[in-house]
């Protein structure tokens, strides 16, 4: 938390401008909104692809949370399965602060496994 912030709060409650459990809330809502913006930083976005017959890994690729919707999209372009809706909904579960597996399929036609985690 910006300690400007704080400082303009308490002398709000200085002032009495602002109660102490509102400053209290305040101060609250201010760190958790900082802990959540930390979180989401910190988390990953992995995209696993693996040959379905030899079960070797093809390629992995990790993008930070906040690029995960140029990402996303991006692919949506190649694995045109994952557009409109679909795309749509993976994309509020990852906002969301879902974690673990999200997707996985198959493309037979190229033997591949598609796997998307959010860790």
């Amino acid at each position: 938390m910006d300690s400007d912030e704080r400082d303009r709060i308490l002398q709000l409650v200085e002032g009495g401008q602002l109660s102490a459990n509102e400053a209290a809330r305040l101060l609250d809502a201010m760190a958790a909104s900082r802990r959540a913006s930390e979180r989401a930083r910190s988390r990953l976005v992995r995209v696993r692809v693996t040959d379905l017959q030899s079960g070797r890994q093809k390629a992995s690729v990790s993008i930070p949370v906040g690029l995960v919707n140029v990402g996303l999209r991006l692919g949506a372009r190649l694995a045109p399965q994952l557009s409109g809706s679909a795309l749509e909904t993976l994309l509020r579960h990852v906002q969301d602060g879902a974690s673990g597996r999200l997707l996985e399929w198959q493309d037979l036609e190229e033997g591949e496994r598609v796997e998307l985690f959010v860790e």
